[in-house]
């Protein structure tokens, strides 16, 4: 038995409105702003907590360590911790903020997936994202590689590659560019995997830099031992990044034999469509449910972030959309969420909203906050520590949030020296409830990555 498995990552304890997503509209409009730590973790935990409520299966994914104090040490900061943090506050403050970022929040980048059904070798692969792109989140790859694992642990079942090599060329966005469909999670699938460039063209070819070139995306599809008939590659269009659509989960999304996309999502829609429904032909008889969406405009799909809402399929094999409530504020957007509930060709059925109110400003969405793992019943037996969410596990994070968040984090906070040590009994704390063990570099060297 395989089922989809959502490893949301837990808000951490530095959420901050720093604005350091060139491209990302929301979070530069944030930028500065006064930002509620507990209220966006809490906000994070009630979104696990609808998804486990349907009947989903739900995990997840504690935050990386930050400060990232051993970045700023390299970077010529020396001292005690105060210290490094005082010098990089007063010489170099973007640097600090960077090194500050809670983005490993949003999973969806951390690493791209393979479900053992769809590799040749029978095993799941992980490959995490380099974030090249982005300095703040440059830094997160090294970790997050460690996590995945800790927490993927069993050699028999679990396949772990290192990031790609960290240059623009073999830039890697993760499962925010990647879409898996199939006729049921449990039966063999394919794989769209979505780029902004060739990894030898210029980074930008506008305002913004194109993230995802499709070099990585052939590398990650062979690596994962992944068939080619199984395989789609396709070049997003460079008007949505113009617009905000940074990633292609901002601007298209699927799940099982669903895919829908924005009319200006790629560069030849219908060449994509196309390739997709002979590839999908491939694998499964049923019907494949394409819906190119031009209901409303770019500008409504980057508002309401309505292609970041999660597609889940419930037990009863009913299709649910959980969507951000932004996308009641925008008319057009809501206008075509009803519309597809009421089509009898669609398999969504029903839509849940939820608050993410603190996560939104900063740019990520519902599926933003996720990575799909598509297991059987053994490799989700065969998983490391306390992750799956259960009730007993929502009490104790939600206990440890409110102990341990601050409700309110400005720039002028991330120079309290006094940050880093509340940060680490945290940390040191949700290592227990979750039951990994040393995790954190700080645990066992004494040291901050």
């Amino acid at each position: 038995m395989y089922q989809e498995t959502n490893f949301d990552g837990l808000v951490g304890p530095t959420h901050n409105y720093a604005g350091l997503s060139f491209g990302n509209y929301a979070s530069m409009r944030s930028r500065a702003a006064v930002s509620n730590p507990q209220a966006a973790a809490l906000q994070g935990l009630a979104k696990m907590r609808v998804v486990a409520g349907f009947g989903v299966c739900q995990a997840v994914l504690p935050p990386l360590a930050r400060p990232a104090l051993g970045t700023l040490r390299r970077l010529g900061f020396t001292g005690t911790r105060a210290q490094v943090i005082e010098k990089a506050c007063r010489v170099a403050p973007e640097l600090l903020i960077a090194c500050y970022s809670a983005s490993s929040m949003w999973s969806a980048n951390a690493a791209t997936t393979t479900p053992s059904l769809d590799a040749e070798d029978g095993r799941v692969h992980f490959t995490p994202a380099n974030l090249v792109t982005n300095f703040h989140r440059s830094l997160e790859a090294a970790e997050t590689a460690a996590l995945w694992q800790a927490i993927f642990a069993n050699p028999e079942h679990f396949t772990h590659h290192p990031p790609l090599p960290a240059n623009l060329v073999l830039s890697d966005e993760g499962a925010a560019n990647h879409t898996r469909l199939a006729s049921r999670h449990g039966l063999p699938g394919i794989h769209l995997f979505v780029h902004g460039r060739t990894g030898f063209a210029p980074l930008t070819e506008g305002h913004f830099p194109r993230r995802q070139t499709l070099e990585a995306g052939e590398v990650v599809a062979r690596m994962h031992a992944l068939s080619l008939e199984r395989v789609v590659h396709a070049r997003q269009n460079p008007a949505a990044i113009e617009a905000g659509a940074f990633h292609n989960d901002v601007i298209a999304t699927g799940n099982e034999r669903v895919f829908l996309y924005h009319q200006l999502a790629f560069a030849d829609p219908s060449q994509v469509s196309k390739r997709l429904a002979q590839a999908y032909a491939g694998v499964s008889e049923d019907a494949f449910c394409l819906r190119e969406i031009t209901g409303f405009s770019l500008g409504d799909a980057v508002r309401s972030y309505f292609f970041n809402s999660q597609l889940l399929t419930l037990p009863d094999g009913a299709m649910l959309l959980l969507a951000p409530e932004e996308c009641r504020a925008v008319p057009p957007v809501a206008e075509v969420i009803g519309a597809l509930i009421a089509d009898p060709e669609c398999p969504i059925n029903q839509v849940q909203f939820v608050n993410l109110r603190e996560s939104m400003r900063n740019g990520g969405g519902p599926a933003c906050l996720r990575n799909r793992v598509v297991l059987s019943d053994v490799e989700r037996a065969g998983l490391s520590g306390r992750v799956l969410f259960d009730q007993g596990l929502d009490a104790a994070l939600t206990s440890w949030i409110k102990k341990r968040y601050r409700i309110a984090l400005s720039w002028d906070d991330l120079r309290d020296p006094q940050f880093p040590g509340e940060i680490e009994t945290a940390l040191d704390e949700l290592t227990q409830i979750l039951q990994l063990g040393s995790i954190y570099p700080f645990q066992q060297t004494g040291e901050w990555a």
